[in-house]
């Protein structure tokens, strides 16, 4: 059993990784900006945190984050402002990481996207550039911090039913069920191969557990 904390618990990977972790027996806390989520949160299993990302310093962070054995990051602005995405993708996810360190967790899932890096790509302006931006600088914290981390970088998000099988060796982002990600994030958090490394996927055929101790 592990305590693992979860950022952006009310979003839609992070409702359906809860029920996955507390089913394999873990006590999750999601970390949520509105209070109002609290219930739907808290159907899933897990222990609803209300706490503002944005607006927490780092000691504030490591507060909260002590006493857990991993943090998941799969928190967002959402699009939209480029400066909230930059407060939050970026200089929220970076102190984050500070305060896992600085509160003795190491372990460490950053939810990222295919495409991300310094080489995104993205043209200045285009809508989505603050946030490819944003994304490349925490990713690029996290490699470079002394953390036990996972980066996983999954293609555009669906609805469709969880498929259990994901591919790990494509060089395009495709696409991928929200309930696979979930998956896969239950699974790095349980898969040591996974530390260190950054991991791209699509749906695919390998099952998730052999794909990832590749």
């Amino acid at each position: 059993m592990s305590r693992i904390l979860v950022f952006g618990g009310h979003g839609k990977v992070a409702l359906l990784l809860a029920p996955v972790l507390v089913e394999r027996g873990h006590l999750v806390t999601a970390v949520i900006r509105n209070p109002a989520h609290t219930a739907e949160v808290e159907a899933t299993g897990a222990t609803a945190r209300v706490a503002d990302v944005e607006r927490l310093d780092t000691a504030q962070l490591a507060e909260l984050i002590a006493g857990h054995d991993a943090v998941v990051w799969s928190a967002g602005a959402g699009g939209g402002d480029p400066e909230r995405t930059r407060a939050v993708d970026r200089d929220a996810a970076v102190r984050s990481m500070d305060a896992a360190a600085a509160a003795g967790v190491t372990r460490y899932v950053m939810v990222s996207y295919f495409g991300a890096g310094p080489d995104h790509g993205v043209p200045e302006g285009d809508s989505f550039y603050a946030y490819a931006e944003a994304k490349s600088a925490a990713d690029e914290h996290l490699r470079a911090s002394a953390l036990e981390y996972t980066i996983l970088a999954p293609g555009a998000l669906t609805l469709d039913e969880a498929t259990g099988r994901i591919d790990v060796a494509a060089t395009e982002s495709a696409s991928v069920a929200r309930a696979d990600v979930a998956a896969v994030i239950a699974a790095a958090l349980a898969e040591p191969a996974t530390i260190g490394r950054s991991i791209r996927f699509n749906t695919g055929t390998v099952p998730i557990p052999e794909a990832l101790r590749g």
